[in-house]
């Protein structure tokens, strides 16, 4: 064999972030390294003899390496080559458990107790037991159970098992900052020997077993958080996985990629997989199996067959259902308002500016034609510009006189001293009545200035505030949850949709608006129907819906949106959302595929769209 032969042609190893490969070659292969790096989405050059390719895009693309012309003379790094080799193995698991879901070896719920070792004492229902062993039938896996089926303590017992074992000593758990007390209080409550934890900041506990970081702070920490997790054998939980939909896309689903496949196990929780449809599901299972999982997806639904698709992949996660928890029923209701005269004449002189001016394929400026729209629906003075972002609307009432000849901008102006918005009568009425028999109502509504309006509008029933800018959080909600005098708080799904419980002490939701983010709206329908409540509970959502507005238009996308993560769940439940109950009133989270249905709202000619 000659030196020439005999020499490594392609070195593999990590960049410094451990979040990249690196490929190095030499003078007589470097046209060979160019054409390589070019299969990949993500590939550059470093140098003439040097390049750099991102690891998901990496291990998706593996294939790529049988081109390369020396393959005796590959050289692999040893920690690359281990993780390569697991993710390959991976690949063949999910193969076959697609191949065979009720293969040998199979985890059954009565081993659970067993595997979960003496440092464990959590309590586990029937249906986490359940859970449990059916993800420690898979290396890695999905749990996509309704919001509050105990999907943290389901992955911490989990974490035991694997600790049990030796087959990790450390747990990074990503999640919104609404879920860190929760984190924090199952890590202490479920073992013997609280765990120690630690929240990523500037600073953190070196010799924290127990890792947790939000979403917003992942793509800044990543070279930290690569060294963590290969400091030891970890694992990583993803809860609230449906804020990295967007995969390699999104600069939350790109740093999840990144770091995914650093960690022996990796564990998504989400009881909303897929609130736009299949490719959320996609890049979810793509963190889960990099490569394989993606394309795994993409051919189950390939053929639109929902009944066929939700078989195929049922393997591969866990989902406990509303009817498994034995939740008593919610009743959902939606009430239709009638915007009065200068509202309507204001909202529909909006759409007809909206539709003349936004392009089909623009999706950034359809969005925001869809907040404004939005706005308008409830009430078209929230989108005249206030002293701030905070401004209450001034509502002076009864009724004035309308002025003639008024500009439409005078009258957005002054819409507070002409007009009540029906959404806020509607709204207060239902908080009144709930007061008078002693419940708490709980008020959603998307726009801050449409928060600070309410709390001024239901002030004689001490409302409690919670939005992004909130600083006494913690205190608002304990008022909420512990005053008698706090009937009503008021908040938005992007805030408070997540991670948080109220079901204790409040049974009554309304919406005074909703966009188009069906996993948000799902996932604050469950702030108050939750695993705990007592079997004779009366709980009540209403939705209310302005006629002949953009609001229908949102009605009709949901629908869709429901219906098909219900099939592709096998959850009956969540289709049935779908179709709320209409009922008579007394008184932008935009996708592609919502696209159409917003330009049509909005009288765009079809040669337009």
């Amino acid at each position: 064999m000659t030196e020439a032969a005999s020499e490594a042609s392609l070195r593999l190893g990590f960049d410094e972030t451990r979040t990249k490969v690196v490929l190095r070659t030499t003078d007589q292969y470097r046209d060979d390294l160019v054409q390589l790096a070019a299969h990949f989405r993500s590939g550059g050059q470093l140098g003439p003899l040097a390049a750099v390719v991102e690891l998901n895009d990496w291990l998706r693309g593996l294939n790529a390496l049988s081109s390369w012309p020396h393959p005796a003379g590959v050289e692999w790094a040893p920690e690359l080559q281990e993780l390569v080799v697991g993710v390959l193995q991976d690949a063949e698991v999910v193969k076959q458990r697609l191949d065979k879901p009720e293969h040998h070896g199979e985890v059954t719920p009565d081993d659970v107790p067993f595997l979960l070792g003496d440092e464990w004492k959590g309590e586990l229902s029937d249906f986490q037991m359940r859970d449990v062993a059916k993800l420690l039938s898979l290396q890695h896996g999905a749990n996509f159970s309704v919001p509050g089926a105990g999907k943290t303590r389901v992955g911490l017992a989990l974490y035991a098992t694997q600790k049990t074992q030796g087959k990790a000593s450390r747990l990074l758990v990503v999640c919104p900052k609404s879920a860190f007390e929760s984190w924090q209080y199952e890590s202490a409550l479920c073992f013997r020997h609280p765990l120690r934890t630690d929240i990523l900041d500037r600073a953190y506990d070196q010799w924290a077993e127990v890792l947790i970081v939000n979403y917003e702070r992942l793509d800044r920490s990543l070279t930290t958080l690569a060294t963590w997790l290969q400091a030891g054998p970890s694992m990583i939980i993803l809860d609230e996985a449906h804020r990295m939909k967007l995969g390699a896309r999104g600069t939350y689903g790109a740093a999840c990629m990144a770091l995914g496949p650093l960690a022996r196990r990796r564990l998504i929780l989400t009881g909303t997989p897929a609130p736009n449809g299949a490719k959320d599901l996609e890049n979810l299972l793509g963190f889960v199996w990099p490569g394989h999982g993606q394309r795994t997806v993409s051919g189950a639904v390939a053929g639109g067959d929902l009944a066929y698709a939700s078989s195929v992949l049922r393997p591969l996660f866990t989902r406990t259902t509303k009817q498994e928890l034995g939740l008593p029923p919610m009743s959902l209701r939606m009430r239709y308002v009638d915007m009065p005269p200068l509202h309507e004449e204001i909202y529909t002189s909006l759409v007809g500016g909206e539709g003349s001016s936004t392009a089909r394929d623009d999706l950034s400026s359809l969005g925001k034609t869809a907040l404004r729209l939005l706005m308008a629906a409830v009430c078209p003075a929230l989108l005249a510009e206030g002293a701030n972002r905070y401004d209450p609307l001034a509502y002076q009432l009864p009724p004035l006189e309308v002025s003639q000849g008024s500009s439409l901008y005078t009258l957005m102006q002054n819409l507070p001293d002409h007009e009540m918005s029906p959404k806020y009568r509607e709204a207060a009425l239902i908080v009144a009545e709930n007061a008078e028999k002693g419940r708490k109502t709980l008020v959603w509504t998307t726009f801050v200035r449409s928060l600070t309006t309410l709390e001024k509008l239901l002030a004689k029933f001490g409302p409690a505030v919670v939005y992004g800018g909130t600083p006494d959080r913690e205190e608002q909600l304990r008022r909420f949850r512990e005053d008698p005098d706090c009937m009503v708080l008021i908040s938005n799904p992007a805030t408070l949709g997540e991670g948080i419980s109220l079901h204790q002490v409040c049974h009554d939701a309304v919406y005074v608006d909703r966009d188009f983010m069906a996993g948000r709206f799902l996932q604050s329908m469950d702030r108050i129907h939750r695993l705990g409540l007592a079997p004779d509970t009366d709980t009540n959502v209403t939705v209310l819906v302005a006629r002949n507005t953009i609001d229908e238009v949102v009605m009709t996308r949901l629908e869709r949106k429901l219906d098909f993560m219900g099939k592709i769940l096998d959850d009956p439940s969540v289709q049935q959302l779908a179709d709320l109950e209409e009922e008579p009133s007394v008184a932008a989270g935009l996708a592609p595929s919502d696209m159409e249905a917003l330009l049509g709202h909005m009288g765009v000619p079809t040669r337009l769209r």
